[in-house]
């Protein structure tokens, strides 16, 4: 089992920045890649970002150049980098890990960005 906490979160203007934040607990080695969904209201979870054990990385195009996922092993936490932000980013941010070909999710981080 693999459990999973975001934080980061927010309301910010666009333009502006945020980070959300992922720590991990519970079976960390079995974990292979993590990543970052989202959702918004009517539409599919989509991918925003993914990682893998040995680093590599994958980004949808709508968030490519804004957008910077990273891991730190030592704290068991995946972090969210997002700048530039605009209107169409707002949504629940969620934060999924892939552990012995099970999918964990954490429970979703509200992140709008409005003026």
């Amino acid at each position: 089992q693999v459990q999973l906490v975001e934080s980061g979160g927010g309301l910010v203007q666009p333009g502006g920045f945020l980070r959300l934040s992922c720590a991990a607990s519970g079976s960390i080695s079995s974990i292979d890649a993590m990543g970052w969904f989202r959702q918004a209201p009517g539409k599919q979870r989509e991918l925003v970002a993914a990682i893998t054990s040995d680093s590599s990385t994958n980004y949808a195009d709508s968030v490519k150049g804004r957008f910077t996922i990273s891991r730190d092993n030592a704290k068991n936490t995946v972090y969210l980098q997002m700048n530039s932000l605009k209107p169409e980013d707002t949504a629940v941010y969620y934060c999924n890990a892939d552990a012995d070909e099970t999918d964990y999710w954490g429970q979703g981080t509200q992140v709008t960005v409005s003026s």
